[in-house]
């Protein structure tokens, strides 16, 4: 049990008041790693891989890939602890109670690795047991990640049916080319079959898509968002394809486009995008009215968020101080020290000096910017700990601003990395 004096001591800041609290829960199995991916994410050995899949809709295996099964009725893979994992959860949960203790949750994220992977049934005793411990606010949002190739018909109504309201799919491109490219287990057609089963089943969802992809045009571009549009998702984050370290493709690394192509790219995007009703409310998000996700957009407004699970992170605010932990990465390892009341690999409480950059690095993503109050009020600082790197920024062109508000203006959206780096310490 985590000792909650600890962290409610005497320090350096003042909050008034605590910002919204989110839920993010990891679940760290994939079919197979992504050759881009550098999230805790753990591939499925070959006797595990039971891909879920559309009836009739078995792809033959790449070079290099798992070779797909028809899966056994009613599971995943016999391998995969679903039940053991979960019961590490509640314990992991349970000993963090006494820092959230009282705090309704406005945001569940249930992300991965891929979080389909796991059956409805394990999803509907997840959240029970969260609800038995928490308090969610009665609009709470509950998003489940999942990826097309994981799921055969009338699954996602199952998790719908489970207390999951929102799904974000992981289709990332519409292009069997580039989806093999991308080391991707689905091809366009179940990347389309997977968004019309989930049209069907829920309200609102999101369509994660990646450009600036190997060898991808601007008319390869274009026809992929015309798909993506087409399907009338109201909600899409669109990535830009990034080279990260200890990633296969930092090993052996595609050619990408040029930059000046993925600006193109992007301003082709926010084009269509406008046109079919969706707009742009974060550095790449874009979603019809009412459909802005709050889970995201709360980290971006520096909310609060407890992570549970392998390498979750958290960040959590308490009177006097602002705390950031990370849970154990390695799935077994977490498994073992969840059970055992200890999970938490690391703790720190960010600095006095670090705060005005984490605050900025977050805010600045959305388009309506924040207001100096918030800044005030989730950091504990005086908005003067931020007045020379807006001094700055204004002068750059990089943000506009009155007494009350502050945003980025369309060049510093679009050179966002510089305008953040005026904020560090």
């Amino acid at each position: 049990m985590q000792d909650v004096q600890h962290y409610m001591r005497p320090g350096t800041l003042q909050l008034k008041s605590l910002p919204p609290l989110s839920l993010y829960v990891h679940l760290p199995w994939c079919i197979k790693k992504c050759p881009y991916c550098d999230f805790n994410s753990h591939e499925l050995t070959a006797t595990a891989a039971r891909p879920v899949l559309r009836s009739g809709s078995i792809p033959a295996p790449r070079k290099g890939t798992v070779a797909p099964v028809r899966p056994e009725a009613g599971t995943l893979s016999a391998d995969l602890p679903e039940q053991r994992y979960i019961d590490a959860l509640m314990a992991d949960l349970e000993s963090s109670l006494p820092l959230i203790w009282g705090r309704p949750v406005h945001s569940i994220f249930i992300g991965g690795g891929t979080p389909s992977l796991f059956s409805a049934r394990s999803i509907d005793r997840l959240l029970a047991d969260i609800r038995a411990r928490l308090r969610l606010t009665a609009d709470c949002e509950i998003t489940l990640e999942a990826n097309p190739g994981t799921f055969e018909k009338d699954r996602f109504k199952a998790f719908r049916s489970a207390g999951v309201n929102r799904l974000s799919i992981g289709v990332q491109s519409f292009n069997d080319q580039h989806l093999q490219a991308l080391g991707r287990v689905h091809d366009r057609a179940q990347a389309i079959a997977a968004v019309q089963e989930a049209s069907q089943a829920f309200d609102t969802l999101n369509l994660d898509i990646m450009y600036a992809l190997p060898g991808q045009s601007m008319q390869q571009l274009e026809q992929d968002m015309a798909v993506a549009l087409e399907l009338q998702p109201p909600h899409i984050s669109i990535y830009h394809l990034t080279i990260e370290p200890n990633t296969y493709f930092a090993k052996y690394p595609p050619v990408i486009p040029e930059e000046d192509l993925a600006y193109d790219m992007l301003d082709k995007i926010t084009e269509m995008t406008g046109a079919a009703g969706l707009q742009r409310y974060e550095v790449s998000a874009y979603a019809k009215p009412g459909h802005r996700c709050f889970h995201n957009t709360n980290y971006w407004q520096f909310g609060d968020y407890l992570g549970i699970g392998a390498g979750a992170h958290s960040k959590l605010s308490f009177a006097h101080r602002v705390v950031r932990q990370v849970r154990v990465r390695e799935p077994q390892t977490y498994m073992e020290k969840a059970l055992a009341g200890d999970a938490i690999s690391s703790n720190n409480e960010v600095s006095r000096a670090d705060l005005p950059f984490e605050f900025m690095l977050n805010a600045l993503r959305l388009k309506d910017g924040f207001k100096l109050q918030d800044f005030v009020e989730k950091t504990g600082l005086p908005f003067t700990a931020i007045a020379r790197g807006l001094d700055e920024a204004e002068r750059k062109g990089l943000i506009e601003r009155d007494f009350i508000h502050v945003k980025p203006t369309v060049r510093g959206f679009d050179f966002l990395n510089d305008l953040q780096q005026l904020f560090l310490a």
